[in-house]
């Protein structure tokens, strides 16, 4: 989601309206970098933003914007019969809204535990990280009895190297270095439109 279908980060915008802008963000960098277990980074994160308003969370949402060709993307994919899934390192609170906006057919995320208006500092469920991302590409390709071979991936974190190799069609969108490395098919200046040319649409079958 964030920095793929998302224009940024948002739980580095979140940490940057309470203050904590700068920690996070290098946190975060590090991490999608390959630098940083994600899940330590991710626990590091969060314990950060410990006794603070959620408030901002609403803040940070209205100020979000898709990457271009993002709504393009899921919505022509499901009119020819994709399963869409937005599975994500983020946070629920952002892949509900994300996924709505765009059309995805499900999604999945971490948790903030949140008591009476307030961030713990704590995670509210088991960390959702790169594992987790490939087991949700397989309960998919299970469910719909196809083979890896028709799944398309995409993302920009060395989190999401796993899934990025499994499948058939993986796509580093504008990736951090290592992923570059790693993924030969890569969309770098592009938008997400790409991602369905790719797969031999023609303009004219795009859903906008």
């Amino acid at each position: 989601m964030d920095s793929t279908i998302l224009d940024g980060e948002s739980l580095d915008e979140v940490a940057a309206l309470l203050g904590v802008g700068d920690d996070v963000a290098q946190l975060t960098l590090d991490s999608m970098n390959g630098k940083l277990d994600f899940e330590e980074s991710l626990r590091t994160r969060v314990a950060l933003l410990a006794g603070k308003s959620t408030q901002c969370l609403e803040e940070v949402w209205q100020k979000s914007q898709l990457n271009p060709g993002a709504r393009t993307l899921v919505r022509t994919m499901s009119a020819h019969n994709a399963r869409t899934a937005l599975v994500s390192g983020g946070f629920t609170f952002f892949t509900s809204r994300v996924a709505e906006a765009c059309g995805f057919d499900e999604h999945y995320g971490n948790e903030f535990d949140i008591e009476n208006g307030l961030f713990t500092g704590k995670l509210a469920a088991p960390v959702l990280g790169p594992e987790s991302k490939e087991e949700h590409l397989q309960r998919l390709l299970d469910e719909r009895g196809v083979k890896a071979s028709a799944a398309l991936t995409t993302g920009d974190g060395t989190n999401d190297l796993p899934m990025l190799a499994v499948a058939g069609l993986g796509i580093a969108y504008k990736a951090k270095p290592k992923v570059r490395q790693m993924i030969e098919m890569q969309v770098n200046h592009s938008t997400l439109r790409a991602h369905l040319f790719a797969q031999g649409y023609p303009a004219s079958a795009f859903v906008d």
